[in-house]
């Protein structure tokens, strides 16, 4: 039912018509379709600094069409029939491996990805959307039995999950693709019709799925894809027709929840992540030492769940901080296109320069560098320290760049309550031999997840993913997300009398 769609708006008929690869302007999706521009965007790209592409930027009153246009097809998506969800996903999977590449390269522009995870994360959009696929046609439910007492016989009870409405969509820039994906592709899989505002910085990927999304025959209103400033988004969360919020991003998330009424909100709110070394790591060290370095600074470390603290045995300190040291310090920084590149830009020069001047004040207050020079504009060297205060910027807030911090512990319990010393609780990362250190990890440390044998930043699109305390609430990962997208409805039926 999936069918493909020609129109002569789409991005592939406009392709290279724009800087750096990207077509010159994209439109907006009100009602699953394309809509020009009456008024541009920038999008800049994060290592020249100079414009690649223009989307569409949109007031408050398209916004409220594209909630209205949602309301109105709640009806249609909750009857659109698992197989034909299904049948969308499967086409968006296959289109999206026909445009690696291209999406790859947006991502590579917009957000500054070196080009190895932009293929990366490109991987991982299809994941999502070929796991929701197998997800859309797996109904959950349950058939009670209501016989608990004289008064219930004859009594049958059975359970179905129907969809929640009309969904509301607000994602960062750090993964324009799989941020995006895990909350469209689970949506469609429950059969609930959304609005989706992307992160200013980094509206193409979101833009290019809603192109995709357009060639299929969803329900008219199924979908819209739009590009707002913060005030003009306030109907997000405000509007009583949205009946579920899910937020990706800063600790921001905590007043939209309060502004959102009786809703369902989801929230992914960020983390300063840790990761323990045990004395016995159940690994040889350069191992231990490789995956540090890709959990610290892969992306340039804007991850949720990148690696800022490292905590190491004494016996362990020395040994690996000069293997950390000297891995750190050879990691090639520059353009993302290069192939060889693994340190790409930051956001913006913004970020880039609060994160020197956090790394600044703590170094001030004794904390000494290892590893990583000055910056360059938005390009932040992979940094390493110790001795870094606890009171800091640096160790207490989620610094979201390539800083990551060591530190020697003596005991495996003391290692636990430092992890937990923290206002954040997304994941930890726990290597270690001893399985009773592992079961002790699991059962102590206040996080979402906890990753033995590996650092925090491992995510599989299927997993329960989410935070406790500062972190969020509520969990993303395709099953889990419908679970959120869908609420339960109970039918009783009564034997006839006599039967």
């Amino acid at each position: 039912m999936a069918k493909r769609k020609q129109d002569k708006t789409r991005t592939d008929d406009r392709r290279g018509g724009g800087k750096a690869g990207l077509p010159a302007s994209y439109p907006w999706y009100l009602a699953n379709r394309p809509v020009a521009a009456k008024a541009n965007l920038d999008v800049f790209d994060k290592f020249t600094g100079k414009v690649a592409t223009r989307v569409p930027l949109v007031g408050a009153a398209d916004v409220r069409k594209a909630i209205v246009a949602a309301y109105r097809a709640r009806e249609a998506m909750a009857a659109f029939p698992p197989d034909a969800r299904r049948d969308v996903l499967e086409h968006c999977v296959r289109r999206f491996g026909e445009r690696h590449e291209e999406l790859a390269l947006s991502l590579c522009v917009e957000a500054g990805k070196p080009i190895r995870d932009a293929r990366g994360e490109v991987d991982r959009l299809i994941d999502t959307f070929r796991i929701a696929a197998g997800e859309a046609t797996r109904a959950p439910g349950e058939v009670m039995n209501l016989d608990v007492s004289p008064r219930t016989r004859g009594y049958r009870g059975m359970v179905k999950r129907v969809p929640v409405g009309v969904c509301s969509f607000i994602t960062p820039f750090n993964f324009p693709l799989n941020l995006v994906a895990h909350k469209v592709a689970p949506a469609i899989a429950a059969g609930c019709p959304f609005v989706l505002k992307p992160a200013m910085k980094t509206p193409v990927g979101a833009t290019i799925i809603g192109e995709v999304l357009a060639e299929t025959d969803l329900p008219r209103g199924a979908f819209s894809v739009l590009n707002c400033s913060n005030e003009d988004a306030s109907l997000l969360v405000e509007d009583e027709r949205i009946a579920l919020l899910s937020f990706t991003g800063s600790l921001l998330g905590w007043d939209l929840k309060a502004r959102a009424g009786r809703k369902k909100v989801t929230l992914e709110l960020g983390g300063n992540a840790a990761c323990i070394v045990d004395a016995d790591p159940g690994a040889e060290l350069d191992h231990v030492v490789d995956r540090l370095v890709f959990g610290a600074y892969y992306q340039s470390g804007q991850s949720c769940i990148s690696v800022q603290r490292i905590l190491v045995h004494v016996s362990l300190y020395p040994a690996l901080r000069k293997k950390l040291k000297q891995k750190v310090a050879g990691l090639r920084m520059g353009d993302p296109r290069d192939e060889k590149t693994f340190i790409g830009p930051v956001i913006d020069e913004d970020a880039a320069s609060r994160i020197e001047a956090w790394v600044a004040a703590a170094e001030r207050k004794g904390a000494k560098r290892l590893a990583g020079g000055r910056r360059k504009g938005n390009l932040v060297p992979a940094t390493l320290l110790e001795k870094v205060p606890r009171d800091s910027d640096l160790y207490r807030r989620e610094v979201f760049g390539p800083v990551a911090m060591l530190e020697p512990f003596d005991d495996f319990d003391q290692a636990i309550d430092r992890v937990n010393d923290s206002d954040f609780g997304l994941q930890a990362g726990v290597f270690t031999g001893q399985l009773a250190h592992a079961m002790r990890a699991w059962d102590r440390l206040e996080v979402g997840g906890v990753i033995v044998g590996d650092v925090p930043s491992f995510r599989v699109d299927n997993m329960p993913y989410g935070g406790v305390k500062h972190s969020g609430l509520g969990r993303e990962g395709v099953r889990w997300a419908i679970e959120d997208m869908s609420e339960p409805r109970l039918l009783v039926v009564r034997d006839p009398p006599g039967a």
